[in-house]
């Protein structure tokens, strides 16, 4: 079967347009830098060349590399910076993949080895609109978040992993030739996967994990077998997957002087659990009780694939498909990795300090909705199976039609419902951004009324946006990022240290925000506030003039 055919040079062209076409319609509404972590993950790209100390020791710890580094290229240009649009370019390349992806799954899935047939190219058809057209995708693509690119790679490791293990059971050799560089494949997706978000490590191990155990079971490799080319192949895949990890291990263990920094540092979700925690409750739902996690991600599941009634329909139709799916050709057990995201959420939530919050039940708000969209492939492709199985087992022709215009009917009628109510993970950006963005666009009126060439001491953490907004370089921002984290707990020959002790002798102007860092500092020292920025829902925050401004 011919991996690019016109179909998919079609398909990629379809898909390519709809994803400029939401850029530019978001761009215009000024909702590409809603989430207040797409600013930061732009920013942490930015400061890798613009900064006091640059290189990429900036990329810091908690979040993973690759989407920075990804973004760095894009944001060299200042104007593709400001406006966050160097930010969205990857994740509109990997929205295209992505859809691709599934495309290339369902339908290779249905017709491995043999030229598709119509009814695995309509399930195609059918997996690739309901993955493309999803209303949450195609915002989230728009913007600097990480999930466009996690779902790309994680999709395309399914796909090569899949085609692999249907490549071992042939006894075709040209077949059995390509089944290696699918495998050589799928680890390097996985690894990808690894450096962009830590769902990749627990998908990582349950894709070797998988791998190895098809090939127990096919015969081909046993503690006596000789079949060196399958060995060789799975020790590469491990020895791919395993690197991932390994480097981000070593890399906290050699700057933070702790291998688990990202895990258990102050920037942690951990760290951020514990700050926020009330005295006497749960600090969020699912916390320590396996059943809640479990219903509230659903719940969010749900929230990126419908509204209303529809909602338990795609959960059913989509459990439906597994269970057919196991029934009917258990040659496409592969495809269960999809269900990968469940366990890791879960768990998650249960044990890993993440919060989820959903807007119809307790504590009714907005906070990481965004999560279900990584269920998104496995409802995907599970519905559209669903669609299929039954269609073949109809007998009158009328009656297949029917299941699949009734299927078309869904997928477009949720999708319809979730545009006229706006996407969740839209509303929770929108919510979630209104008070910082308020904010932050008056402390950049401010900012940019200093002088040009003046220094300024301020914490990124929480509002680098403004400086973003105004045009500031990083390299005129004395920030956290200044100093050698390699010498924690402290770096007395640290600059951010040093100017956190002596503002006036190494910053023009100081910004302190109610609480943090800076503002700490400034309360030990005489300096003269010139614009204080209130914002309801917001801390204070001060622009100070330091006596080296003065001279």
């Amino acid at each position: 079967m011919r991996r690019w055919d016109r179909e998919t040079w079609v398909l990629a062209l379809i898909a390519a347009c709809v994803s400029v076409a939401a850029f530019l319609f978001y761009f215009q509404h000024r909702c590409i830098l809603l989430y207040g972590d797409a600013v930061a993950h732009i920013n942490i790209a930015r400061r890798v060349f613009d900064s006091r100390t640059p290189g990429l020791l900036q990329l810091g710890t908690v979040w993973l590399p690759l989407p920075h580094l990804l973004m760095i290229p894009f944001l060299l240009s200042a104007s593709l910076w400001r406006t966050g649009v160097g930010g969205s370019i990857p994740s509109l390349l990997a929205y295209v993949l992505g859809t691709l992806g599934v495309y290339r799954l369902v339908r290779g899935a249905l017709s491995f080895q043999s030229e598709p047939k119509i009814d695995a190219r309509l399930a195609g058809w059918l997996a690739a609109l309901t993955y493309g057209a999803n209303p949450n995708l195609i915002y989230l693509q728009t913007t600097a978040m990480t999930e466009s690119l996690y779902l790309c790679l994680f999709i395309w490791a399914v796909v090569f992993c899949h085609e692999w293990i249907q490549s071992i059971r042939t006894a075709d050799f040209r077949v059995q030739a390509s089944a290696s560089r699918s495998l050589a494949k799928c680890g390097l997706c996985l690894a990808g996967a690894e450096l962009t978000r830590y769902d990749g490590w627990f998908a990582g191990m349950a894709v070797v994990g998988a791998a190895f155990l098809m090939a127990m079971r096919e015969g081909r490799i046993s503690f006596r077998g000789d079949s060196k080319r399958l060995r060789r192949d799975l020790r590469n895949l491990l020895l791919i997957t395993a690197a991932a990890p390994a480097f981000w291990l070593a890399y906290n263990g050699i700057i933070y002087r702790n291998p688990l920094e990202f895990a258990n540092g102050p920037y942690s979700a951990r760290a951020i659990e514990q700050k926020t925690a009330t005295p006497g409750f749960p600090p969020h739902p699912g916390s320590h009780h396996l059943q809640a996690a479990a219903q509230y991600f659903v719940k969010s599941a749900e929230f990126n694939l419908a509204e209303g009634q529809l909602q338990k329909l795609w959960v059913t139709l989509a459990v439906l498909g597994t269970l057919l799916t196991l029934v009917l050709d258990a040659r496409l057990a592969s495809l269960l990795l999809l269900w990968i995201p469940f366990p890791f959420y879960v768990l998650s939530i249960v044990y890993g300090g993440v919060p989820l919050f959903i807007p119809s039940w307790w504590p009714f708000s907005y906070y990481n909705v965004r999560y279900g969209i990584q269920l998104l492939p496995a409802a995907t492709v599970f519905v559209t199976l669903a669609i299929y199985f039954l269609a073949t087992l109809a007998r009158p022709i009328q009656s297949k039609i029917a299941l699949v215009v009734a299927g078309l009917t869904i997928v477009l009628g949720s999708y319809a419902w979730i545009w006229r109510t706006q996407p969740v993970c839209f509303r929770e950006a929108w919510i979630n951004s209104r008070t910082r963005l308020a904010l932050e666009s008056q402390l950049a009126d401010n900012l940019r009324r200093l002088p040009p060439d003046s220094s300024i001491l301020m914490y990124l953490g929480d509002h680098v946006g403004a400086l973003q907004d105004a045009g500031i370089p990083l390299r005129r921002v004395i920030n956290e990022g200044n100093h050698r984290t390699w010498k924690q707990p402290s770096d007395p020959e640290g600059l951010w240290e040093r100017a956190l002790a002596d503002p006036c002798r190494y910053a023009d102007y100081v910004v302190g925000r109610v609480g943090d860092p800076v503002w700490r500092a400034v309360q030990q020292q005489t300096l003269q506030p010139i614009a204080q920025i209130e914002v309801a829902g917001q801390p204070p925050a001060t622009i100070y003039r330091t006596s080296r401004a003065g001279r």
